[in-house]
Formats: structure tokens, sequence, C-alpha cells
């Protein structure tokens, strides 16, 4: 097992390569051993030279909706308001500390993810 830092994207290609190969190593064995340091590696690289924003709070509210099926509607319910959910959605109205919680509790989110400023539309 030979293991070296990446430094070029051919580099990062050939450890992406070698992870795939030992993908179902089983833990504990040389090939499990190899691929957890593997993916520390990559992990880091991707961290410096691929980050991921986070998305602002409506972008986070919409993308949770989405993967959970949920709709405006149930949003609206959720906040007991139409208007107020229609008014968030659309960047009209920020979301109130009331708001973030009960989203947060109400979808098993964090909280953080809705708590920072972002761009309202007039």
């Amino acid at each position: 097992m030979e293991i070296r830092p990446i430094r070029t994207e051919d580099d990062y290609d050939a450890m992406l390569a070698r992870i795939y190969a030992i993908f179902d190593a089983e833990p504990g064995t040389e090939d499990g051993d190899e691929l957890d340091v593997l993916f520390l590696i990559v992990e880091e690289y991707e961290r410096k030279h691929y980050p991921i924003e986070p998305l602002d709070p409506v972008e986070f509210i919409k993308c949770t909706m989405e993967l959970r099926g949920i709709g405006q509607n149930e949003l609206a319910v959720l906040l007991n308001s139409r208007s107020r959910a229609s008014e968030i959605l659309n960047r009209k109205r920020p979301l109130s500390l009331d708001q973030i919680r009960k989203i947060a509790v109400a979808w098993n989110v964090p909280a953080e993810a809705m708590i920072s400023e972002y761009e309202l539309t007039a």
C-alpha cells in the first residue's frame, strides 16, 4: 500500500480509481485500512479544491421540501399562514425565529441552516 498526497488532478483521479477498486473491502483488512486512509485524503483534497458553499435559508427550505416531497401547502399549515409560506419562499419576507424553530422541530433539520442573512426581493 503506497499512499501519497494528492498534488494534481491525475493523482486525484488515480486515488478515486483505487477507492472504486477496493470499495467493498472488509474493515480491519489491509485493503479496508487503505480505503479508510484514502477516503480521508480525498475528503481533505475535495474540501480545499471543491468547496461546497452552504445554501441560503430559503434554498435550504426549498431543497428540504423537494427531497422530502413537502409541498408549499404543508409549509403553510406549519406556519399557520398560506401567505407567509409564499412570501418566505418568494423572498418577500424574512424568516422569523419562531418560524425557524417550527420548521426545525417539525422537519428535524438544523435551525442553524436557516439562521443567516439572505437577499429579499422587492
